[in-house]
């Protein structure tokens, strides 16, 4: 039981963390040539929409192979765990 608390603990904190808003400054080649683009134009509003958007997405974009990982390893922990009970 105690393993199980220790997982779901650390399940927990990853997910807060994952999900905990920051400004990613790093973006790929094709995000950054959107952004310059729409830079030039000269309406302030729109590129800070247009930055928000892509680096929210690049966000969903991160954290979906985590979800998928702490979904199978879920169900790798709790599918030992019946073996050996």
């Amino acid at each position: 039981m105690k393993l199980l608390n220790k997982f779901i603990f650390v399940l927990a904190t990853v997910f807060v963390l994952t999900f905990q808003t920051t400004d990613a400054y790093s973006q790929c080649a094709m995000c950054q040539a959107t952004v310059e683009s729409n830079a030039g134009k000269g309406h302030e509003e729109s590129d800070n929409q247009v930055g928000t958007g892509l680096n929210t997405g690049i966000l969903y974009l991160m954290v979906a192979p985590y979800v998928l990982i702490g979904i199978v390893g879920f169900l790798w922990y709790r599918s030992n765990h019946k073996k050996k009970a």
